[in-house]
């Protein structure tokens, strides 16, 4: 979502607002937890969604806003039925799939279903071809009670026939293969609700349209688990911190701490750079296996609530006087956003180990004056104007700068 300094180009945005999925949904980046990242094919089962339900109650993730149980590719048959309608494999929803959402929600959590809008899911199952089977396959979420759609962009129309799995000379835009199923979503949403995510990997600077089309959209192609996927997605995030906002957000896919390839540090600033970005917060391992030191990230209350804040605007990079300007595909050690109370200070140490310090007055949305500040991983808390940390490399300190004030209130009369 762009916002526009002139009155013409706002009532054009607002124009472009009233047009979009605008069904109450994903007003706030989104938090749960998907399947793939746990065990692919094997993860997308009842068994694996209801346990992880369980964990979320248990871990206390669910009071601190993780909500969606989602189950990525793999949860059909090979095939549709005589129909047209898609089959839950009865080998992994031996009770079908409304009785795990009906669990799920009576817990006060929402599930989610994976999809494709091509021929094929990534994993060779059916997808919905474009326009062929996008209202038969919302009615079936609907009736399961579906929360979320997560829609992938496999085998769909390519210059090489039969397309591939990923086609690299598209026959078209993304636009025209997204459109019927949030069209389908749309005409539903007077009994249900689904927050929809675009999986087009990026494609055609979704960021750009993707407001007009779904609730969150993949801005890359995904993460793999390692710092490098760490550092191109998060780089990437910087120059479209504009399109995100309250009904539409950049999704810089699943959170890969816990992953072998991650040490601490990197995982620190993969969760606090993907919080300040705006990005939904979604887990991809395994809850029965999570480690305390991943959980104590993830369980972090104060960047939660900075990913959360009411305003919904994304984080971007600045550069203090003196320093060097962002460096491409490396994560910049300066990044900045606005808060409903005050303003976001990511310090990332994403090049090289060092002491990071930033005074206020050069922080956009600051200014001369002292402020209080907190800093989400350490705690540590101040005033002044301000602030410097020592930081090991790829680790990241969160710094949130208080700017609200709060009414002195009077003694009531007597």
């Amino acid at each position: 979502m762009k916002y526009a300094p002139n009155t013409l180009l706002v009532a054009l945005f607002w124009l472009r607002a009233a047009e979009a999925l605008d069904n109450g949904i994903g007003l706030k980046p989104h938090m749960g937890w998907s399947s793939w990242n746990v065990a692919q094919c094997d993860a997308a089962s009842a068994r694996y969604a209801l346990d992880t339900a369980d964990r979320f109650i248990s871990l206390g993730l669910k009071d601190l806003g993780y909500e969606y149980i989602n189950i990525d590719d793999c949860w059909t048959t090979r095939s549709r039925d005589g129909s047209g309608k898609l089959v839950p494999d009865p080998s992994k929803w031996p009770d079908g799939i409304k009785a795990v959402a009906d669990k799920i929600h009576d817990m006060g959590l929402k599930f989610g279903l994976y999809g494709c809008a091509g021929q094929q899911t990534c994993a060779g199952f059916p997808g919905s071809d474009g326009n062929k089977h996008a209202e038969s396959d919302v009615s079936q979420l609907v009736e399961w009670g579906v929360d979320f759609w997560k829609y992938d962009n496999c085998y769909t129309p390519c210059l090489d026939n039969p397309p591939p799995q990923t086609c690299q000379r598209p026959a078209g835009n993304t636009q025209e293969w997204y459109a019927p199923m949030r069209d389908a979503i749309l005409g539903a949403q007077d009994t249900r609700k689904i927050h929809f995510n675009l999986c087009n990997w990026g494609r055609d600077n979704v960021w750009e349209w993707g407001y007009d089309y779904g609730h969150s959209w993949r801005m890359s192609v995904d993460n793999w688990g390692d710092w490098e996927s760490v550092e191109r997605i998060g780089s990437a995030a910087a120059g479209i911190s504009e399109y995100s906002g309250p009904g539409g957000f950049n999704d810089l896919d699943m959170l890969y701490l816990g992953s072998p390839k991650l040490n601490a540090n990197q995982g620190r600033l993969h969760f606090g750079l993907w919080a300040i970005a705006k990005s939904p917060l979604v887990l991809g391992l395994d809850l029965a296996t999570i480690s305390d030191e991943t959980l104590a990230v993830i369980r972090n209350k104060g960047i939660i609530a900075i990913n959360q804040d009411e305003l919904g605007k994304a984080a971007t990079t600045f550069t203090p006087p003196g320093k060097p300007g962002p460096e491409s595909g490396k994560i910049h050690p300066y990044w900045a956003g606005p808060l409903s109370d005050g303003v976001v200070i990511g310090l990332c140490a994403g090049i090289s180990a060092g002491t990071y310090a930033v005074d206020f007055k050069d922080v956009p949305g600051l200014g001369e004056g002292s402020y209080a500040w907190e800093e989400m991983y350490t705690g540590d808390k101040g005033t002044g104007t301000g602030v410097s940390f020592d930081i090991d490399l790829h680790d990241m300190r969160v710094i949130k700068v208080t700017t609200a004030t709060q009414a002195k209130r009077e003694p009531a009369a007597l």
